[in-house]
């Protein structure tokens, strides 16, 4: 009996010094009295300006890459001129080239001379200027369809980033993934997801 109440002698003294063995490090806040401001106060919240999104949406409408100009994001406006210039381009060759089919064909289907006829000799078969003019007109209006597409990204791309460009992205409101090793389970990864939020 004379054994259990050292021990709990002993047990009540350790937890207690272990309560009283540390201070506190972080000094007492000051109040609101106390606290002087010298000078005035600057503040860097940005206005709200709901017209930004469609004024970055017609001006990329109207000249590609001048949304993003406005958005103040210039290196993008050369990666728009230089994805429109593909189709672009690549639309002018083959309509070129399908219309120079095309005539070598209506001249064939006639009875005239056509560039493909070389000292009476055809050098392109008729059904091979049908399957060229097919395989351009489909070269020609994919190029134009990807320009369409392209033209159109541009524009919602300039009027999402206006919009965006409004938003609160401080430090507090970052995703930061970690890695986190599992003392218990070496041999076995695990995977996890963990999602802090201070304010």
């Amino acid at each position: 009996m004379f054994l259990k109440k050292v021990i709990f002698v002993f047990y009540i003294a350790f937890f207690s010094a272990n309560l009283f063995a540390q201070k506190d490090s972080i000094p007492d806040a000051p109040s609101i009295k106390d606290l002087k401001i010298d000078g005035k106060i600057k503040t860097t919240q940005a206005i709200y300006n709901p017209l930004s999104p469609s004024k970055a949406a017609f001006y990329s409408a109207i000249f590609p890459g001048g949304g993003q100009i406005y958005n103040k994001k210039y290196w993008k406006a050369p990666i728009v001129w230089g994805a429109l210039a593909f189709p672009a381009y690549y639309y002018q060759v083959n309509n070129s080239e399908y219309k120079r089919f095309r005539t070598a064909y209506k001249l064939r289907k006639n009875g005239l001379v056509d560039e493909f006829i070389i000292n009476g000799i055809e050098t392109v078969s008729l059904e091979t200027m049908e399957a060229a003019q097919e395989q351009l007109r489909e070269n020609r209006d994919f190029s134009l369809l990807s320009f369409v597409i392209l033209y159109i990204l541009q524009i919602v791309e300039a009027s999402v980033n206006a919009h965006l460009l409004q938003f609160n992205t401080d430090d507090n409101l970052s995703f930061k993934p970690t890695l986190i090793q599992d003392p218990i389970s070496f041999d076995m990864p695990t995977v996890g997801l963990t999602i802090k939020y201070s304010f």
